[in-house]
């Protein structure tokens, strides 16, 4: 028995009737162990495992469930599919265009492009300057210009209620280079023929146009 159970022991059964009150604390311990040993089994039994798939709120969140991610995402696709369009029209004219050209047989282009068309609008501008004039302490003077510049969309009411802004011009897309696999470029005039046609209706420099001789 531990040794300070023994002193606890000895405590209480000092004095008269002290063996009972030994024995009485001997069974307050073990009733105390046996309830602690059932609470014990008790937790034990009631533990269940939970599978998180079935169970929607203790998932962790993933990447997809986020509504900022989701819309980010889109926006990607929805840039990227714009891109795609373009590319794909340019490649189609310049396809017919190539294969009229005397020489050129069957032809296959892939175009990539660096921006989608741009449009410049009018505004009213407002343009302010400031000049500000400084002495430091040995007398020397510094003069000190702060130029800001504001603009306003110019609009035009197209309907009642419903108004556009004045378009000024529009930019075509910046084009970054361009592939042609074409029958009959393997002879050296056709494959320059094609390569200027395509760099003066495209405003694209001639190192970024490939021209390649196609398999027969």
């Amino acid at each position: 028995m531990a040794k300070w159970l023994q002193q606890l022991e000895s405590f209480i059964g000092g004095g008269s009737g002290g063996q009972k009150r030994v024995k009485a604390f001997r069974w307050l311990i073990l009733i105390g162990l046996i309830g602690a040993a059932l609470l014990l089994a008790s937790s034990l039994m009631n533990v269940k495992s939970l599978d998180p798939g079935q169970n929607p709120d203790l998932s962790p969140p993933r990447d997809e469930d986020s509504p900022e991610q989701s819309t980010f995402l889109g926006a990607g696709e929805e840039k990227t599919s714009l891109f795609s369009d373009i590319e794909t029209e340019i490649e189609g004219k310049l396809k017919d265009m190539l294969e009229k050209i005397v020489g050129v047989g069957t032809a296959d282009v892939m175009v990539t492009v660096d921006s989608t068309e741009e449009t410049v609008v009018q505004l009213n501008e407002k343009l302010v300057q400031t000049l500000t004039e400084e002495t430091d302490r040995n007398g020397a003077k510094r003069h000190i210009t702060d130029v800001s510049k504001d603009g306003q969309v110019v609009l035009y009411e197209i309907s009642s209620g419903v108004q556009s802004p004045i378009v000024l011009k529009k930019i075509k897309p910046k084009i970054r280079g361009v592939l042609i696999i074409a029958k009959g470029t393997e002879d050296a005039t056709v494959h320059r023929l094609v390569a200027e046609a395509v760099s003066r209706g495209l405003d694209v420099p001639i190192h970024r146009i490939s021209v390649v001789p196609r398999k027969s």
